[in-house]
């Protein structure tokens, strides 16, 4: 399985991207696509998920009416587009996979993307 992460870039506080996730290697249907992140000196958190099938969303609070997630079935692909991007959404973003949601965190995602860095500027 592969998942490749890409978008990332330098943004204005204010501003958005689109981050995008291109995953091969597996049939997805009835996983959960996820994108989380790691800023410096932090711990890695969770930011969104989709569930394949039923296009069902959750969000961190942090990110709540600013970010989406999204899947395209038929491209194999994951998207996340961030709109009014603030300076403590800097950070590494992680694209990933889980086969079901059983711990409701990380632990459940075992395929994993190499990362994109978003620096937004304040």
């Amino acid at each position: 399985v592969q998942l490749q992460a890409s978008g990332g870039g330098l943004v204005p506080a204010g501003g958005s991207l689109r981050l995008s996730c291109a995953a091969s290697g597996r049939t997805f249907t009835n996983s959960v696509m996820a994108w989380f992140r790691q800023a410096p000196g932090k711990e890695r958190e969770f930011v969104a998920r989709v569930t394949w099938n039923l296009g069902t969303t959750r969000y961190a609070d942090s990110v709540k009416g600013r970010f989406t997630i999204s899947r395209d079935s038929a491209k194999n692909m994951v998207y996340l587009q961030m709109d009014s991007l603030k300076f403590e959404d800097t950070a590494v973003y992680y694209c990933a996979a889980a086969r079901s949601l059983h711990y409701g965190d990380s632990r459940d995602y075992i395929w994993w993307g190499q990362g994109t860095l978003v620096t937004v500027s304040s």
